[in-house]
């Protein structure tokens, strides 16, 4: 290890590098919180048995509406229905999480620690 302060190789990190690291840590924090508020406002709907079900769900993973086409309730078979509105809810739910992963910022080079 080469001489210097605080174990880093060849020196300790000048005040002008931490400056810049600080700034550039706000600037992706600020956009995580941009991406983050414009998500919770998106809305995806997730369908299921041909669009016979639908479930609407926020990028905050609420549920907002859910639509069952009259054709789809059988009283004789519930399960049916119940395996339906899953599906529908977990295709919405696979939506919101595919999003969220493609609007977060990256971020380059990693930490740079």
């Amino acid at each position: 290890m080469g001489k210097g302060r605080g174990g880093f190789p060849g020196g300790a990190m000048g005040g002008a590098n931490m400056a810049n690291l600080m700034k550039q840590a706000q600037r992706m924090q600020r956009q995580m919180e941009e991406a983050q508020a414009k998500l919770e406002e998106t809305e995806v709907t997730g369908t299921a048995g041909g669009g016979v079900v639908e479930v609407t769900v926020t990028g905050a993973k609420e549920i907002t509406k859910v639509h069952i086409d009259p054709e789809a309730v059988d009283p004789d078979d519930v399960e049916m229905l119940e395996d339906l509105v899953m599906a529908a809810t977990n295709e919405a739910l696979h939506k919101i999480d595919e999003i969220t992963a493609a609007s977060m910022p990256k971020m380059p080079g990693g930490l740079g620690f």
